[in-house]
């Protein structure tokens, strides 16, 4: 019971601070939004080579809402330096709340603005490309990509404890978010590239979450696609929340 406790007031003080700072959630949905309404006509164009009857928009549309995801929460950990530096984890220490709790709160407040991010860039493409994705694929999908976000944040937490400088943490993020975002086919799917390319892809555990999360926009359900990208997607991000969880004990011991 004092876990949760003590997560929940991690919780709402993370997101009272965000909330009166949106400008980073609305810079991190602006991307994606351009994305959309820029590069989604030249997806329409190639739609024919992507599957009889493809709808580029349920092509397009869930993969943005992974880049918001990655690097949303891939980047959560500059947050976490500057309360290094504003000697705010050093003020929780001292407190006898759980280790464990520190995270999970700070955990939950990225998913939260990830959920709400998702949710306006799916209304932005309903209303101005007439996407219509299936009502219980589009909620499976979101807690899919809440799921990796969650991973995500939590390794960026445990790369910030370590690195404890913007500037290394922006060289160590910039190295993996290109190459993973360029490999996880979300501005076109990889079963465009050629054969080598979509076996070096393969290897790139969210290649899988963001077709799965195609699959679930369509109404797919019990497919390989989603099999494989939930399970990749589930087993990352707890390895991930194991390796922060860890980061934070030992910071804190």
């Amino acid at each position: 019971m004092n876990f949760l406790r003590e997560t929940g007031l991690i919780f709402w003080s993370q997101l009272r601070t965000q909330l009166r700072n949106p400008v980073w959630v609305i810079i991190g949905l602006s991307q994606p939004v351009l994305y959309l309404v820029l590069f989604g006509p030249l997806v329409k164009t190639i739609a024919p080579q992507l599957g009889p009857g493809a709808d580029p928009w349920k092509v397009l549309t869930p993969a943005l809402v992974i880049q918001v995801g990655l690097f949303g929460s891939m980047f959560a950990g500059f947050v976490m330096v500057q309360e290094l530096r504003a000697g705010v984890i050093e003020r929780q220490r001292v407190t006898p709340a759980s280790r464990a709790a520190l995270l999970v709160g700070r955990v939950l407040k990225d998913m939260v603005v990830l959920i709400v991010q998702a949710l306006v860039l799916v209304l932005v493409a309903m209303v101005a490309f007439s996407l219509r994705p299936d009502p219980v694929g589009l909620v499976a999908s979101v807690l899919l990509i809440a799921v990796m976000a969650a991973g995500l944040a939590s390794g960026s937490y445990a790369l910030a404890l370590w690195a404890r400088s913007e500037d290394t943490l922006a060289s160590v993020l910039n190295s993996l978010t290109v190459p993973i975002m360029l490999l996880s086919g979300i501005l076109l799917p990889m079963s465009l590239a050629p054969r080598w390319l979509r076996i070096v892809a393969d290897i790139n555990p969210f290649e899988h979450t963001v077709e799965a999360a195609r699959a679930l926009f369509r109404g797919e359900f019990a497919t390989g696609e989603v099999y494989l990208g939930t399970g990749l997607t589930v087993a990352v991000a707890v390895l991930l929340i194991v390796l922060g969880a860890r980061s934070f004990a030992r910071e804190n011991a």
